[in-house]
């Protein structure tokens, strides 16, 4: 795991409700919540953690279009049983 992936996952372990998916804004709560002296190294975290949290918003929107695409494909299952029944 390298420098960068490792402090952000801590950094987020720590204070993820301080975080979202704007990179100046990311960049903002390191300077509250961490000391990091070097502009390109907050930069880099800051990056990381804004695509590590704007992946993870796009997988929760997957599964719940999955969820709700298999929930329609029930009740279509459904209403055509009802049909050849009838």
């Amino acid at each position: 795991m390298n420098r960068i992936k490792r402090i952000s996952m801590e950094v987020l372990a720590l204070h993820k409700e301080k975080f979202n998916t704007n990179f100046v804004h990311n960049k903002e709560v390191l300077v509250e919540v961490a000391i990091i002296r070097s502009k390109g190294l907050k930069n880099e975290l800051a990056g990381y953690i804004t695509k590590y949290l704007k992946r993870e918003l796009e997988e929760e929107r997957e599964k719940e279009a999955k969820a709700a695409e298999s929930a329609q494909s029930a009740e279509e299952a459904e209403l055509r049983e009802e049909q050849i029944l009838n």
